[in-house]
């Protein structure tokens, strides 16, 4: 359909029939296991396949469990869950087999990580092993923050804050356990290092059974709306557009003091508006730039992007190095033409990101900017 950076491919079709996976991660104590297990007790929703590291570690209630061998243990719920044994991959890739043989049924995937895992390397298997990709696709990433223990986890553990600036949502655990000042506070930790990310609280694990589904805009069945609240910084209701504070006189996100840290200050975000289509050689030469740079650094990079001479825009999707086929949104308003693009990356500062988005802001009208948040 276009000629973007090779690594992109082409684009996936109008239709997608390949199973949803979410991705649970959160640091060590989060509470993880105690959403799953949760969620595991639900007599609605779909039927899931769980994927834990181990079962021992998962924690999973005996009372939960139907029928279980040394490989898959079946939920009364209906769902399945199996531990890793070795490769992701490999687990994956025998699950999708078991349900194409009718051995086994489930509708989504969800993986749940280790509390040291990164993010990135999950996500970039589902796009660069060829199998997985025909049969999967990456629905969101669901990060548990624990309101409690979580301020000082992000002190300590910048593997914890790779894990909230990757989150498409943010899990708010324990607030119980803190005064609500306190978890308000954290709250707005969590949005300063990721912007994008809608953030939930879970009174003991509870939230409602489809919070965790459709957190991706980049699929055939999501609507212009849904694309754009995956886009959008999650600011107060100061401003009817997110993006719309280009002039400076809307009022920001109060600063939220003490509670930085020194890895808080590694995560960088920026977004920006092209009121105009941008030449396809403009935006190939800013990705494969930004890509070539700092690919190693960029925790996700997303948007909505009009290319001069196509009468729809796409919407594209990256982790790093690896990016999702663009996918055309070929319902968006008509008039709307604007292209919006977010990046969040580590080691590198806004004012380094805002920057790189120069060689596309340089074929934007002059009042367009780049919008640091």
């Amino acid at each position: 359909m276009i000629g973007i950076d090779a690594a992109m491919g082409s684009p996936v079709s109008s239709t997608d029939t390949r199973l949803p996976v979410t991705l649970l991660t959160g640091f060590l104590g989060a509470g993880k296991t105690t959403l799953l297990n949760t969620f595991l007790r639900a007599t609605t929703g779909p039927r899931v396949a769980v994927i834990v590291n181990e079962f021992g570690d998962a924690g999973l209630d005996h009372d939960l469990i139907e029928v279980g061998d040394e490989e898959i243990v079946l939920m009364q719920s209906g769902c399945l869950c199996c531990s890793v044994r070795g490769d992701l991959t490999r687990t994956m890739a025998d699950l999708i087999d078991r349900r194409q043989a009718g051995l086994i049924d489930f509708e989504r995937v969800i993986i749940e990580t280790s509390g040291l895992a990164d993010p990135g390397p999950i996500l970039q298997t589902l796009l660069v092993d060829p199998y997985l990709a025909r049969n999967m696709r990456m629905d969101g990433v669901v990060t548990v923050a624990d309101a409690a223990m979580g301020p000082d986890t992000l002190d300590r553990q910048f593997e914890a804050v790779s894990q909230v600036a990757m989150a498409d949502l943010l899990v708010l655990s324990k607030t119980d356990l803190v005064p609500a000042a306190t978890a308000k506070v954290f709250e707005a930790r969590l949005g300063a290092l990721n912007p994008t990310a809608r953030i939930l609280h879970a009174n003991r694990g509870h939230l409602p059974v489809d919070a965790l589904w459709d957190l991706s805009g980049l699929r055939p069945a999501a609507t212009p709306e849904q694309t754009m609240r995956w886009l959008t910084p999650q600011e107060p209701a100061l401003s009817v557009d997110a993006f719309a504070n280009l002039s400076g006189m809307v009022p920001t996100r109060s600063p939220i003091g003490p509670t930085l840290s020194a890895h808080d200050a590694r995560i960088g975000s920026a977004s920006v508006i092209l009121d105009k289509p941008i030449p396809g050689v403009a935006f190939d030469l800013w990705l494969d730039t930004l890509i070539a740079l700092r690919g190693p650094n960029i925790l996700r990079v997303k948007g909505i992007v009009f290319i001069e001479g196509l009468a729809m825009p796409f919407v594209f999707h990256g982790v790093q190095h690896v990016f999702d086929p663009p996918l055309p949104m070929r319902d968006w308003p008509g008039g709307d033409r604007r292209s919006r693009i977010v990046v969040i990356a580590r080691d590198m500062t806004r004012p380094e990101l805002v920057r790189s988005l120069d060689l596309l802001r340089a074929f934007a009208p002059k009042s367009t900017d780049a919008l640091p948040f």
